[in-house]
């Protein structure tokens, strides 16, 4: 009996032990802002989206203008693993992008987009683009892209101008 009662509070002090030791460990700081407020500012933010896209618009064409095709490929093999861009290739686990600019997001048949994308039907233009490859699902809320996105804006632009190249009709540089 003593064993048994022994066990129980060993078990119990673990137990107790374990959860103030990964509090220590995995200690996350409380938000400043309640939730309310948060939501507040949101809604500005996206009041001054269309002044930030006017001069992300001129953003990306100059980095467009300096980047390479080659280093876009470079930077293109983070997309592979979900994404081919070869014409004829098939989709993976996510759609094809052989002629993706240009294209109204979400448009391919053969492919089973979220609602989020499917909804978002923009076409994407380099500055469209642009936009979704710094964050995917900061920009379209709800997509089943899982990618983390590009932050240097220089790999992005790379990028963009490989899936240009890589069509059959390209969009202007302009």
């Amino acid at each position: 009996m003593k064993k048994i009662i022994a066990s129980i509070i060993l078990a119990i002090i673990l137990i107790l032990g374990i959860n103030k030791i990964t509090d220590i460990i995995f200690y996350v700081e409380k938000p400043e802002k309640s939730l309310q407020v948060a939501s507040i500012s949101t809604t500005t933010t996206t009041e001054t989206t269309s002044t930030s896209s006017i001069t992300g618009s001129v953003e990306i064409m100059a980095l467009l203008a300096s980047a390479s095709v080659a280093n876009g490929e470079k930077v293109f093999k983070k997309c592979a693993a979900c994404h081919s861009i070869a014409k004829g290739k098939g989709n993976k686990i996510g759609p094809a992008l052989f002629g993706v600019l240009g294209r109204q997001a979400g448009s391919l048949v053969d492919y089973k987009y979220s609602k989020a994308m499917i909804a978002h039907g923009k076409p994407w233009t380099f500055e469209e683009m642009n936009s979704f490859l710094t964050k995917p699902k900061d920009w379209v809320k709800g997509t089943k892209m899982s990618f983390a996105g590009l932050k240097n804006a220089k790999d992005r632009a790379a990028v963009i101008l490989y899936m240009n190249e890589n069509t059959n009709s390209p969009l202007p540089l302009q």
